[in-house]
């Protein structure tokens, strides 16, 4: 009977996971000024990245945010937030360069990139808060 106990729990345990992760976009969310607040407190984890489609380097960095987006659905939700059309929150945040990330961990800011970073950086910026 004790066999068959831990195989339920670990299946409920499984199934659980499951769901969580489908209820977190696998791609980036386009984000406003309207509907920041609400974005960055409806998940444990996220990052918001602040770009404009003129940026060069915001293009270069788009794919790989993207990627991560897929790989880390579950852990992590990404945001994109074009500063040129969102610049209530740009202000707020005192964002200056771009392409720059914000990462929230349960609805407050934690901490900042700035600039055009390899993927092994972004992740080892995120991993202190998973």
């Amino acid at each position: 009977m004790d066999d068959l106990e831990s195989i339920k729990q670990k299946r409920m345990q499984e199934l659980k996971q499951s769901l969580e992760q489908k209820q977190y976009p696998s791609s980036p969310v386009t984000i406003t000024d309207a509907s920041f607040d609400e974005f960055v407190s409806k998940y444990s984890l996220v990052l918001v990245d602040c770009w404009a489609p003129w940026c060069g380097p915001c293009r270069m960095l788009s794919p790989v945010l993207d990627e991560m987006a897929t790989e880390m659905q579950g852990k992590v939700v990404f945001g994109k937030l074009n500063v040129d059309e969102e610049k209530m929150t740009a202000v707020n945040f005192g964002i200056a360069s771009i392409p720059a990330m914000l990462i929230f961990k349960e609805g407050k800011f934690v901490d900042k990139l700035i600039g055009a970073v390899p993927k092994q950086n972004i992740i080892q910026k995120l991993q202190p808060y998973m």
